[in-house]
């Protein structure tokens, strides 16, 4: 990804923080970085990182895209929805998803 391209996607992700979840801009482009330096890592690795779950409650979770560690998929006829990390959970075999908006912190 290009530098400005990169800078664009943060910048409008911090965006949609301060409007849909009334964050301070401040407090929007640290959550709006950590996001894109999460969704960096998970393309390399495997990463432990923790988000607030909808109800509340602090989840650790241990996560990954990089495709030699996921299974095959079949079909995308899913609706993209900006809001949302989806990710490999590498506990559960499964994929997941939180709000982008409740990242606390990746380890």
């Amino acid at each position: 990804m290009k530098t400005r391209e990169f800078l664009h996607e943060v910048m409008t992700m911090a965006w949609q923080f301060v409007k849909r979840n009334g964050l301070s801009m401040s407090e929007a482009m640290k959550r709006a970085w950590a996001n894109m330096k999460l969704k960096v890592a998970l393309k390399q690795r495997i990463v432990k990182f923790y988000f607030q779950k909808v109800d509340g409650s602090l989840r650790e979770a241990y996560g990954t895209l990089k495709e030699n560690l996921i299974p095959a998929t079949s079909g995308d006829n899913r609706k993209r929805n900006d809001t949302v990390q989806v990710y490999f959970d590498t506990e559960k075999q499964e994929y997941r998803c939180f709000k982008k908006a409740n990242l606390i912190k990746m380890a």
